[in-house]
C-alpha cells in the first residue's frame, strides 16, 4: 500500500532486499545449534530455580507440573507460527518485521514498541536478580560483599557490571556471544539435571496426593482491586487457590518461565540457513526446556508437601533450594545458587541481543533515526547495542524491578497474538511465497494460539494492563510525532517489487 496511510505494508521482497545494504548488513554466522542454545539460554533462568516452588505452594499444588504443560502448549502453538514467519521472512526484528508485512506500519510500530518494553524491562529485572545471586554466592564463599550500595538512592553495581560485560560481548560479535552462551548454558543445564537426579531419591509418593488439591477460597493467591486478575475484575469471581481453576491460573504465571524463546526469531538475519535453522532452533529449544521444567516440578513437589512451599507471612518465597534443605541436603543450595547465577547471565545476554535487533530493524525502516542502524566492523549494530546497554544499565543500577516484570508477560503475549494472526493473513495475501516451514492444520493452530494467549492475558492483573496501556499510548505519540514522518516506506511510496521466491529453487522446504 503506497502513500502515507497507517496501514501501508512493506513487501517481503523489500524486507529481504534491505538486508543486503552494505552499511546495515549483519554477518551470517549462526547455525541451528547456535539458535537452540540461544533459546535454551534465555528460557532457563530464574524461573526454574524460584517460580516452580512458589507457584506450587501458593496456587496449584503438585498440579503445577500440568500448569507448565499448559503454558508450554500455548507457547508451542505460537512457536509454530513464529517458525513459519521466520523461515519465510528471515529478517531481523521478529514480530515487528512480520507485522510490517501483514498488518501495516502502525501495527508494526506498536508491536516494535511493545518488544522494546519486553526486552528492556526483562533485561533490567533479570540483571538485578543476577546481582542478588552474586551476593548470595559470594556469601557462600565467605565474602560479605553487598552488590547494592548507598542510602536513599541505591546503586546496584553487580547488575551494572553484568550489563557492561554483556554489552561488550554483543558488540564484538553474535557468534562469540553464542559461544559464551553455550558454555554457560551447559553449566546451568548440568545443575538442573543434577537437581532432578538427586531429588528423585527424596521423592515421597504421599506428597503427590491430592495431585490437584481441593479449591480453597482466598489464600496466598487472592487479590482485590487492580491487583486481581482482569478475568476476576470483569466476572466478579474472586478466584481460588488450588483446584482446577488454580491450576489454570498458575499456567498464566509460569508462562513467565517460557518468555524469551521468540528471541530466536530476531536472529534470523544472522543465520546461515534460516529456512531450516530458525524453525529447528525455536521448536528444539522449547521442547528441551519443557521437559526440564516438568521434571523439576515433579521432583520438588514430590520432595516436600506443597503446603510447605507457600510464601511466608513476611513475604519470603520458597525456592528450589528449600526442598533440598528440608531434606538435609544443604550443600545443594550452593550448587543451585551457582546454577542460577549462570542461568541469569545468559538470559540477560539473549534479551539484550533481541532488544538491539528489534531496534536495528526499526531504525533501518526509518521509524527510529536511520544512523542507529549502521553496523560496525564486527558486523553488529554497534551504536544500538551500546545505547541498549546504557539504558539497561541505568534501569538495573538505580531502579527496582518490582511488578514491571508482569509487563514483560503481557507484551510477549500481545506479540504472540499478532504473529499467529499474521500467519493467517499472509497465507491469504501471499500464497506464492516459498515457506521453509509451514504451520500444520491452518487455520486451526493459529486460532488456538490466539485463544490460548488471550486466556493467559486475562489472568494477568488489571494493574499490569493499566501500565501496559500507558506505555502503548506513549508509543502512539512517538509514532505520530517522529516515526510516521520519517518512515522510509512513507517517503518512497510503494516499495514492492516483483515477487520472487524467498528460497532458492530446488531447495527442499521443511525442517
Amino acid at each position: 500500500m503506497p502513500g502515507n496511510g497507517l496501514w501501508r505494508t512493506k513487501s517481503i521482497e523489500q524486507s529481504i532486499s534491505d538486508t543486503d545494504e552494505p552499511d546495515t548488513k549483519l554477518r551470517k554466522d549462526l547455525t541451528a545449534w547456535d539458535l537452540t542454545v540461544f533459546g535454551v539460554a534465555v528460557v532457563i533462568g530464574a524461573g526454574i530455580f524460584t517460580l516452580t516452588a512458589s507457584t506450587a505452594g501458593n496456587i496449584a499444588g503438585p498440579s503445577v507440573s500440568l500448569s507448565f504443560v499448559l503454558a508450554a502448549i500455548a507457547c508451542a502453538l505460537a512457536a509454530l507460527c513464529y517458525a513459519e514467519f521466520a523461515s519465510t521472512v528471515p529478517v531481523a526484528g521478529s514480530a515487528y518485521t512480520f507485522s510490517y508485512a501483514t498488518f501495516g506500519e502502525f501495527a508494526a510500530w506498536i508491536i516494535g514498541w511493545d518488544l522494546v518494553l519486553e526486552f528492556a524491562v526483562g533485561s533490567a529485572a533479570v540483571a538485578k536478580g543476577w546481582s542478588a545471586y552474586l551476593q548470595t554466592t559470594l556469601g557462600l564463599m565467605g565474602l560479605d560483599v553487598k552488590t547494592e550500595v548507598g542510602d536513599g538512592l541505591k546503586f546496584d553495581w553487580g547488575a551494572v557490571l553484568l550489563v557492561a560485560v554483556i554489552t561488550t560481548l554483543l558488540v564484538v560479535g553474535t557468534k562469540l556471544s553464542s559461544r559464551v552462551s553455550a558454555v554457560i548454558t551447559a553449566i546451568k543445564v548440568a545443575v538442573v539435571l543434577l537437581v532432578i537426579v538427586l531429588g528423585i531419591g527424596y521423592i515421597k509418593a504421599e506428597n503427590y496426593s491430592p495431585f490437584i488439591p481441593p479449591a480453597a477460597e482466598g489464600g496466598p493467591a487472592a487479590h482485590t482491586g487492580v491487583e486481581q486478575s482482569l478475568f476476576s475484575l470483569i466476572t466478579g469471581y474472586s478466584g481460588s487457590t488450588y483446584g482446577v481453576l488454580g491450576m489454570l491460573a498458575a499456567a498464566s504465571i509460569v508462562f513467565f518461565a517460557f518468555i524469551g524463546f521468540d528471541v530466536v526469531a530476531t536472529t534470523a538475519e544472522e543465520t546461515k540457513n534460516p529456512q531450516k535453522a530458525v524453525p529447528r532452533g525455536i521448536l528444539g529449544s522449547l521442547a528441551i526446556v519443557t521437559v526440564l521444567y516438568v521434571a523439576v516440578t515433579l521432583v520438588i513437589t514430590g520432595m516436600v508437601p506443597y503446603t510447605e512451599l507457600a510464601t511466608q507471612p513476611d513475604g519470603t518465597r520458597a525456592t528450589l533450594a528449600k526442598a533440598f534443605s528440608d531434606n538435609g541436603v544443604d550443600w545443594a543450595a550452593t550448587v543451585i545458587s551457582v546454577g542460577a547465577l549462570a542461568g541469569l547471565t545468559t538470559v540477560v545476554m539473549v534479551l539484550m541481543l533481541g532488544q538491539s535487533r528489534v531496534l536495528f530493524a526499526m531504525s533501518r525502516d526509518g521509524l527510529l533515526p536511520r544512523k542507529l542502524a549502521k553496523t560496525g566492523s564486527h558486523g553488529t549494530p554497534t551504536r544500538i547495542t551500546i545505547i541498549v546497554g546504557a539504558l539497561v544499565a541505568v534501569a538495573a543500577g538505580f531502579f527496582p524491578a518490582g511488578k514491571l516484570e508482569e509487563m514483560v508477560n503481557v507484551g510477549t503475549l500481545f506479540a504472540f497474538i499478532l504473529v499467529s494472526g499474521g500467519v493467517l493473513v499472509l497465507r491469504k495475501t501471499r500464497p506464492d511465497l516459498s515457506r521453509g516451514f509451514r504451520v500444520p492444520l491452518v487455520p486451526l493452530v493459529p486460532i488456538l494460539a490466539i485463544l490460548a494467549c488471550l486466556w493467559l492475558m486475562l489472568n494477568l492483573t488489571a494493574l499490569t494492563w493499566i501500565r501496559f496501556i500507558i506505555w502503548m499510548a506513549l508509543g502512539v505519540v512517538v509514532y505520530f510525532v517522529y516515526s510516521r514522518r520519517n518512515s522510509v516506506l512513507g517517503k518512497t511510496g510503494d516499495t514492492k517489487v516483483e515477487p520472487e521466491p524467498v528460497v532458492k529453487q530446488g531447495e527442499e522446504p521443511g525442517i
